[in-house]
């Protein structure tokens, strides 16, 4: 019986272009792939449109009959833009279809690869398709971490430069109200508001090649975005305490402005609270936040590392970190003990 291209006149000048795994040589293959009859078919022409670089319609429509049954078939995929560009297709059509595409194969890096590709010609898209972002919100609305989307739209920042956006803000402010953990959310807050804005990796920030403790430490400080930040950070914060998300950003946030943890020193400490004795002897502790407890512990070394009294403090937390709170971590909490003993800072 003939398949669906070897019967249709459309394709009869084409010869296809048979898989060759081995076999032909006398070589048994080690593991054969269990395609199914179509799939060997419309590869098969593939093959063959591909060897003498058919730039058509009906090479069109095939990349997109494989692309159904195969969507992580990278070569169709460079292929299909091949084609598209040779073509001079309307590039919004094919967005609607990938739109399609994309929200059936959620976890498929192709199909934001030939996205990127697609949207990098400046002759087509002098700025951003005004439904673009529509797009990737309806995207996060099915996996708000989904990792291809977010590296996509990173990319799209870059490329139309979107940093100051109040759409982009405003969306990632709905993306972290929806989900405080949303690390990659978070993740791309901060590349918003404190990451290089040009294609060089440490635009912006102090030259770091004398001074590793410069590294992501900015040039030019906006002192009033940095507190606004901050102030955000402790908004979450208090929402969801245990959250790592918001405490990592306060942190990267400190850092990029040169400023020390002890501006959180208050704060940390509403998390940590003291149960004393009538004598004014610590008996328990409350622990709300364990990340607060790492903070303090920080503080405390970073503020006077060699000061008995911040260091016995910085052991007592690091300690509660290890026998409560973090024990998964005990072997790392137990090093921290000894550099704070030995006098040696790392924060």
């Amino acid at each position: 019986m003939e398949g669906k291209y070897a019967s249709d006149p459309e394709w009869s000048s084409i010869q296809p272009i048979p898989l060759n795994d081995g076999s032909e040589s006398g070589a048994a293959p080690l593991a054969t792939i269990a395609y199914s009859d179509e799939y060997i078919e419309a590869t098969s022409y593939l093959r063959a449109v591909m060897a003498i670089n058919e730039m058509s319609e009906r090479a069109l429509a095939l990349t997109e009959e494989i692309i159904s049954m195969n969507p992580a078939h990278y070569t169709v995929w460079i292929y299909r833009a091949k084609i598209i560009f040779a073509l001079n297709k309307d590039l919004t059509e094919e967005l609607e279809w990938l739109n399609r595409v994309s929200l059936k194969y959620l976890k498929n890096y192709q199909i934001w690869h030939h996205r990127q590709v697609l949207m990098s010609s400046r002759e087509h898209f002098q700025t951003l398709p005004p439904k673009e972002m529509d797009f990737l919100m309806e995207m996060f609305a099915q996996d708000s971490k989904n990792y291809h989307v977010w590296t996509y739209r990173h990319w799209l920042v870059r490329h139309f430069e979107l940093w100051d956006s109040p759409r982009e803000i405003a969306d990632i402010n709905s993306l972290i109200n929806s989900d405080v953990r949303n690390n990659s959310a978070w993740n791309h807050r901060y590349m918003l508001r404190f990451g290089p804005r040009s294609n060089e990796p440490d635009a912006g920030m102090v030259n770091a090649n004398s001074s590793p403790s410069a590294m992501g430490r900015l040039a030019v400080v906006d002192e009033d975005l940095v507190d606004e930040e901050l102030q955000y950070a402790q908004t979450q914060i208090i929402r969801s305490p245990e959250n790592r998300s918001p405490w990592s950003y306060a942190r990267g946030v400190l850092r990029a402005a040169s400023r020390p943890l002890s501006e959180w020193f208050e704060f940390a400490q509403r998390f940590v609270i003291d149960k004393l004795d009538d004598e004014g002897r610590v008996v328990d502790v409350d622990v709300k936040s364990s990340h607060a407890v790492e903070w303090l512990a920080d503080y405390f070394v970073e503020a006077s590392p060699s000061a008995k009294d911040k260091q016995d403090e910085a052991v007592r937390m690091l300690n509660l970190l290890k026998d409560k709170y973090d024990p998964i971590r005990r072997n790392y909490w137990d090093y921290r003990i000894r550099n704070v003993l030995a006098g040696e800072v790392e924060v």
